[in-house]
């Protein structure tokens, strides 16, 4: 029932730009949303975050001033705007959720693959 989908990803070069979205469904009371990534040999990491509830956003160091996280409630999606991309980029970015009204429940989506390269 619960699915998150993510959208976007792709080959770009370096300086480049790409957005990507993530759609949540099955899923109601979501508290707030994250991108991760994770690139081959590498742990995965915090791209950026954004509570529903208040509207604060958190960004990794290395992608501050280049990336902007947003969402919709409505419409239980997130959006991260991608911008001056770097090789150090290349990674599958993952969508995740955290909901519940009696305890934290978190959910993953399947990942979609960004390239940066000449």
């Amino acid at each position: 029932q619960v699915q998150l989908v993510e959208s976007g990803g792709g080959l770009v070069q370096p300086g480049g730009s790409l957005r990507l979205s993530c759609a949540a469904s099955g899923v109601t009371f979501i508290t707030a949303m994250s991108w991760y990534r994770q690139a081959p040999g590498k742990e995965r990491e915090l791209v950026a975050h954004i509570t529903n509830t208040g509207g604060d956003t958190n960004y990794a160091d290395s992608v501050k001033g280049r990336f902007i996280i947003s969402r919709d409630n409505a419409k239980n999606t997130v959006t991260l705007q991608m911008n001056s991309l770097k090789p150090d980029d290349t990674a599958v970015y993952y969508c995740n959720a955290r909901a519940g009204r009696f305890g934290v429940y978190e959910y993953w989506g399947q990942g979609t693959q960004v390239t940066v390269s000449s």
